[in-house]
């Protein structure tokens, strides 16, 4: 065998070994990040709509405060990062077929959950936070309820999104499996 088959085959060993726990992470962090937008959609919002909105205002900028940490930010960012390492792992081990379902998945993630967040959640979020407090109830009744609808369906729209992801990254484990066994 030629030096250059030797390399070639050496770089094809060395992805094969990396698939499985790269997988792994990857696996782990969009099921992280779709559960997190999940939690939102289904009980975060859902409650604060419950409580007086001057309450739910201040609740919801102290949660939009402490979201920026270092246990969300794995998931949130890592995600579509973990995705592409995972898709250059497969097209370097020869499974082109599950390649492109994580590399479309980083794709979606990338315009349809941090794209979104960063133009429409986080700008939200930040006017909330320097508007402040209304004092009295009527005003605060308006902030929140024009807040919370459109906040409501762009979380919305990132659970979906996130959803969507998992599975294709799902599908790309799936198709590496059957490769695997064959």
């Amino acid at each position: 065998m030629s030096t250059s088959a030797n390399r070639s085959a050496a770089r094809i060993a060395n992805a094969r070994s990396l698939l499985v726990p790269v997988t792994a992470v990857t696996m782990l962090l969009c099921a992280a990040i779709f559960g997190f937008f999940y939690a939102w959609a289904v009980s975060t919002l859902w409650g604060l709509d419950r409580i007086d909105p001057r309450v739910a205002i201040e609740a919801m900028n102290a949660m939009n405060e402490a979201v920026r940490n270092a246990a969300f930010a794995p998931a949130f960012f890592g995600t579509p990062v973990a995705l592409a390492i995972t898709t250059l792992l497969c097209f370097r081990a020869g499974r082109n077929d599950a390649a492109a379902w994580f590399g479309a998945a980083a794709v979606l993630y990338l315009a349809g959950a941090l794209a979104v967040t960063g133009s429409v959640n986080v700008p939200m979020n930040r006017a909330m936070i320097d508007a402040g407090v209304p004092e009295t109830l009527q005003e605060a009744e308006q902030v929140w309820g024009a807040y919370s609808e459109r906040w409501q369906f762009y979380n919305a729209l990132r659970m979906c999104v996130s959803a969507v992801v998992f599975l294709m990254a799902v599908m790309g484990t799936v198709r590496l499996a059957q490769r695997s066994g064959q």
